[in-house]
């Protein structure tokens, strides 16, 4: 029997990267990786890449229409809030008008398609959320992912929106940081942190991300699903986990609050998700913090033995 195909798109991302890595590994899909410009995949077998800029709406056509997936998995997206406020015009093009020229592709062509999204599409006064509470961004980011969001439901395709919080990960040559490293790296250097303790998050291995998208296709789950992390932590809380599985000295973790940090775009307080739909129907199983963490280091080794 013919496999059926997913096609991803920002497949060079942290979430891109552990989607192809995921699809390649489960082997009941036939996958097309893409991404703006070259290949940055170390695994180069058991799929096919193709360049494709998503702010291109004849690229995306094209590529939609030769390769003709049965689900679109869209990762690609710009991500950094405080560049979205200032660069308004290029987070429209990634974020809202790439998200239009692939939902009116995937009509033509009849495709699946999962978008995903993020908690900055509320406002923080009321999380942890269900996926029916009500949205109200505060940031030009979080307006961007909304009118995407808005562009998927009323399309005529089959719909999935994948909504997810605070994404931590190492990407093929530890290209990027985050939360759990910055804090051990600190640590190590004797840096003093200070770390905000009035913000709630759902931190989210990249990896179970990843699952959490690929179980939408293989269930073709359509709706809204929150896919977080488990935990729902202050930042200064998984800093205190993270030198706690490290054993790192806790008394360079000094506790803020976010009134301290000035920064352009606003962070909705508290969110965090609720993620029973996800467990119910997908039978999504995310890792906790800790175990999060315990991957993270494996993975750090792994990469490091290596190069």
């Amino acid at each position: 029997m013919e496999k059926k195909k997913i096609l991803v798109t920002g497949s060079n991302g942290l979430l891109g990267q552990k989607l192809v890595r995921l699809i390649v590994q489960e082997n009941e899909y036939d996958l097309v990786a893409t991404a703006r410009g070259e290949n940055r995949l170390l695994m180069t077998e058991g799929y096919q890449f193709c360049s494709m800029d998503v702010t291109n709406e004849e690229e995306v056509a094209k590529v939609i229409a030769e390769e003709k997936p049965n689900y679109v998995i869209h990762t690609a997206a710009m991500t950094n809030v405080d560049q979205c406020e200032d660069e308004q015009e290029g987070c429209d093009k990634l974020n809202v008008d790439a998200v239009a020229y692939l939902v009116k592709a995937c009509e033509e062509n009849n495709v699946f398609f999962v978008h995903l999204s993020t908690d900055f599409i509320f406002d923080g006064e009321t999380g942890p959320y269900k996926e029916e509470d009500e949205p109200n961004p505060i940031s030009y980011y979080g307006e961007s992912k909304l009118r995407a969001e808005n562009i998927v439901t009323e399309s005529s395709i089959k719909w999935a929106i994948a909504r997810t919080v605070l994404v931590y990960g190492i990407t093929e040559g530890m290209s990027r940081s985050n939360i759990v490293l910055w804090v051990k790296k600190s640590i190590e250097e004797e840096k003093q942190l200070q770390i905000v303790n009035d913000q709630l998050r759902s931190p989210t291995l990249a990896e179970d991300l990843a699952m959490g998208c690929y179980l939408i296709v293989k269930k073709e789950a359509e709706g809204v699903y929150n896919i977080s992390g488990k935990d729902v932590l202050t930042p200064y809380e998984m800093a205190i986990k993270t030198a706690d599985y490290f054993n790192l000295d806790k008394s360079f973790i000094n506790e803020t609050d976010g009134s301290k940090f000035q920064q352009r775009a606003k962070r909705p307080p508290k969110t965090g998700f609720i993620i029973d739909k996800a467990v119910k129907d997908l039978d999504y199983n995310p890792h906790s913090f800790e175990e999060g963490i315990a991957i993270l280091e494996k993975q750090v080794k792994e990469f490091e033995a290596q190069s």
